[in-house]
């Protein structure tokens, strides 16, 4: 992975009673960090982090950015510092001990296990010349949280991979993307401004048995901004009007959020996320991200 490289490990779930949710994101070459964009990207192995979120009752944010010292990449284990994430048996384990920032501190300690219920071939290059690429690895799956005092839950879960060469808003304006379990299977959403003028509109089913098909999807639908003013849309049928159901993350540029929307007659609810890359290119914004994730370019350091 070169310089302006990245990628990274993505894992939500949101609890069976719709109470709960929780997403976990280990990155190389962190793009949403400060301090890679402020090193000029040259290294991406010297920004790495595990960040978890919690949201729900006692919900916290921890992204802590660290060194080449505090990654350990092996074929079916990734250790960033406290954390790390193992491929067992079949399910993926995530060990978490991290400390969250302000407005609410503190530690999140447990674990996280993601057991697929569908795994995917699926690769789709977000760009014409591949240089981003997703994949969605488990886009069915259960997820049992223990987090101790920040909750014990069982619900829905999700795995997907992205990867890429270049940094996200040399070649993106905005992107928005979803997914939503129903009675027969996942439906995954991936619509992208490029910053060339050109668009992406991907719409992918998976089948209960992993079997990922292309297919004609609703149009895009607007529904209300985010606490940030981030525009918001995703799939829908025709006279639907998608909604928030649950705030995850909001953030200056980037909201994530549980959405209910109609597919096909159907009323699903999943995790949809806005990215607008044009306010996160502004210079202004690189200050406040730096209060939310600290640098620990050591290891052990501190939290060892």
């Amino acid at each position: 992975m070169g310089p302006d490289g990245y990628a990274w490990w993505y894992v939500d779930g949101i609890s069976d009673d719709g109470s709960r949710a929780v997403s976990v994101i280990a990155f190389v070459g962190s793009v949403f960090s400060p301090w890679y964009r402020w090193s000029g990207r040259r290294d991406p192995w010297d920004h790495v982090c595990i960040n978890v979120a919690t949201y729900g009752p006692g919900g916290r944010f921890a992204m802590t950015d660290r060194g080449r010292e505090a990654v350990r990449a092996e074929p079916d284990r990734f250790r960033v510092g406290p954390s790390a994430l193992t491929w067992e048996g079949g399910r993926l384990v995530i060990d978490i001990d991290e400390t969250a920032s302000l407005p609410r501190p503190g530690r999140i300690r447990g674990q996280i296990l993601l057991e697929p219920q569908a795994l995917t071939a699926a690769e789709l290059a977000l760009t014409p010349d591949g240089a981003h690429r997703w994949q969605p690895i488990a886009p069915i799956a259960r997820i049992a949280v223990d987090l101790g005092r920040r909750g014990r839950w069982q619900g829905h879960g999700y795995l997907d991979h992205n990867r890429g060469t270049r940094a996200l808003e040399a070649d993106f304006r905005f992107w928005t993307w979803g997914r939503f379990p129903h009675r027969g299977g996942a439906s995954l959403f991936y619509d992208a401004l490029r910053r060339d003028g050109s668009a992406l509109g991907a719409a992918l089913h998976v089948r209960p048995d992993g079997r990922t098909e292309a297919w004609e999807a609703p149009p895009p639908a607007r529904f209300r901004r985010s606490l940030w003013a981030v525009r918001r849309t995703t799939r829908a049928d025709p006279g639907t009007r998608p909604r928030q159901v649950m705030a995850m993350l909001d953030a200056p540029f980037y909201c994530r959020s549980v959405v209910e929307t109609r597919l096909g007659g159907e009323t699903v609810r999943g995790v949809h996320e806005a990215l607008d890359l044009d306010r996160f290119r502004g210079p202004w914004l690189m200050p406040m991200l730096a209060l939310r994730v600290p640098r620990r370019r050591r290891w052990p350091g501190p939290q060892a």
